[in-house]
């Protein structure tokens, strides 16, 4: 028997608090005036995608104690940001990456309930931790969390904001003009919580929205956090968007789902791709060549060896060879708030492996980190890109994908004229919204809903 196409999930994620903006392009506009947002949002609608996504930095990241470029800075708040796109757009998910680490349950399920409200039930929380003292120093706790203490608090609070959404069951407002009744509850929002990290009562005051509750996102891909997103999200963010690692990924998470009574169809995976388009495969990579080349300047590349040598790199050549000195593996790292410090453990190993793909490649300190950073995940012409994203989300390396663009606002703009119409014509992906809601979008079943088959079932 034939396995039934697959529809794809389609989403944008407006570029900033990452490395893939090149916002010194000619091309390239601002990431704080309001109408970038709009455009890349109103370009996302018009392609059909399920939602727009927003990371979120929660301190500047300096190096050597300075602020660098690396990455945009500046970004207005995210509540405002997605509260505003709400208006100029009808059906598009509002997806928010909102810290569980220096937030609270009553503050942010408010600021959700009624994102939902104003949406019309498009909203969206990618539920992250903050892992680092650096960002900490910015939050009257200061300090962090141990990773296990991270993820305990996290659970927590998820747990309890889905207690505050649950609190109001959408029957409560009357609104009887006539006998003057508003509320047939009174009690309508009450909540009680007392666990660990939290110990909070009282009555919510954000009525049921139109979602129940916002669609959950998570990102982390540590042990934990797979079990995290395998218990209690919706969709995880993941970084990876090759086939292999995607399929390893994909079948990991997937599997965790039953202990926890959910089924395939209740988590999606949808990694984080780039792409870099052309009339032909050749051009395509060739602009994908001087799309790297731009992201990654002489300037940039000395910081980014820094990352791993935690060293002053400033009197070194880009365009010479490595350090021949040895990385400084002392706690006290130069390079603060980047995950970059996380993912190189072990330095003396990185460096030993990159003076050895530099001496065999000829490569300067610039061509290094050109060479090993991140690649565009499809590049091609829009026949060759549509295929591949098709072959691969059939193929169980993902659900779909969330694209990041290198240009901002206008960086989509081509991806959605050129290949969102192959896609429809192979009959993988949405022609027109078939609902109102993100859930509807996304193919999830109302939490009410689902509620109500789990126990049927």
């Amino acid at each position: 028997m034939t396995k039934p196409l697959k529809q794809i999930h389609l989403a944008a994620h407006f570029p900033g608090v990452n490395n893939t903006t090149v916002w010194s392009d000619p091309e390239a506009g601002s990431h704080i005036e309001f109408s970038s947002f709009a455009h890349f949002a109103r370009t996302a609608e018009r392609a059909k995608f399920d939602f727009l996504f927003l990371a979120e930095g929660l301190r500047l990241r300096e190096q050597g104690g300075k602020i660098y470029d690396l990455d945009v800075v500046g970004r207005p708040d995210t509540f405002t940001i997605l509260s505003a796109l709400a208006a100029v757009t009808d059906h598009l998910g509002l997806t928010g990456t909102i810290n569980s680490t220096f937030n609270e349950p009553y503050e942010v399920a408010r600021q959700f309930a009624s994102l939902d409200h104003l949406s019309g039930g498009r909203s969206a929380w990618n539920v992250v931790t903050s892992w680092d003292a650096f960002t900490g120093e910015n939050f009257r706790r200061g300090g962090f969390l141990p990773q296990d203490e991270r993820y305990s608090r996290a659970k927590e609070f998820l747990a309890t904001a889905t207690e505050l959404f649950d609190s109001w069951h959408g029957d409560e407002i009357v609104a009887d003009q006539q006998t003057g009744t508003f509320l047939r509850d009174a009690k309508a929002g009450a909540f009680v919580h007392s666990g660990q990290h939290f110990d909070i009562h009282g009555q919510f005051n954000v009525p049921r929205s139109p979602q129940g509750r916002p669609v959950i996102f998570q990102a982390g891909d540590s042990e934990e956090g797979r079990e995290f997103a395998a218990s209690a999200a919706d969709a995880i963010f993941s970084r990876y968007a090759g086939l292999k690692e995607g399929q390893a990924f994909y079948t990991d998470v997937k599997n965790r789902l039953a202990k926890y009574g959910r089924g395939h169809r209740d988590l999606l995976i949808l990694p984080a791709a780039s792409f870099a388009l052309g009339d032909t495969d050749a051009e395509a990579e060739e602009l994908a060549r001087e799309v790297r080349r731009k992201q990654v300047s002489g300037a940039t590349a000395l910081k980014h060896l820094e990352f791993v040598w935690n060293r002053d790199l400033s009197s070194y050549d880009p365009e010479g060879p490595l350090p021949d000195i040895a990385p400084d593996v002392g706690e006290n790292h130069i390079s603060k708030g980047r995950a970059q410090v996380r993912m190189y453990r072990d330095p003396l190993a990185i460096a030993r492996e990159w003076r050895e793909l530099a001496a065999a490649n000829n490569w300067s300190i610039r061509d290094l980190v050109i060479n090993t950073g991140n690649r565009q995940t499809f590049v091609g012409s829009p026949e060759t890109v549509a295929r591949t994203i098709n072959e691969y989300v059939q193929a169980d390396a993902s659900d779909g994908f969330i694209l990041v663009p290198h240009i901002t606002p206008t960086g989509l703009d081509t991806f959605a004229d050129k290949v969102v119409p192959l896609l429809q014509e192979q009959g993988v992906f949405r022609t027109e919204y078939e609902g109102t809601t993100l859930r509807d979008h996304l193919g999830l079943a109302h939490p009410d809903q689902a509620r109500g088959e789990r126990a049927v079932s």
